[in-house]
């Protein structure tokens, strides 16, 4: 199994109800096709860089779990067809970002 982390950003007018179905929709797709959930993250309302779809802030999730490597493009194109989201970016963690993510979640979990 590998180590994945995957950021997405929803369109802002989207309901609080709206984003809790939407996240809990993919979180179900991953762990239904054999995925450890490692973290989730709500990140909140952010500005973004630029606009996107005449948008100028979106709502940031982050997702990290172990999952076999084929199960990535079939999220992605249900990323693709979802109107709800704006962007997104999979990314294979090596031993050194899983480490780092760890020490982050400590800190985090500290904090609070």
């Amino acid at each position: 199994m590998n180590h994945y982390e995957t950021v997405f950003i929803l369109n802002p007018v989207l309901s609080e109800t709206q984003i809790k179905e939407t996240v809990q929709k993919y979180e179900e797709f991953l762990t239904s096709r054999g995925a450890k959930m490692i973290s989730k993250e709500d990140w909140g309302l952010k500005k973004l860089a630029y606009p996107i779809q005449n948008k100028k802030s979106g709502f940031y999730h982050l997702f990290e779990y172990q999952v076999e490597g084929e199960v990535i493009n079939p999220l992605e194109v249900e990323f693709r067809r979802d109107e709800r989201f704006m962007r997104y970016l999979t990314v294979a963690m090596d031993k050194h970002a899983v480490s780092w993510a760890e020490r982050r979640r400590v800190k985090l979990k500290q904090k609070a």
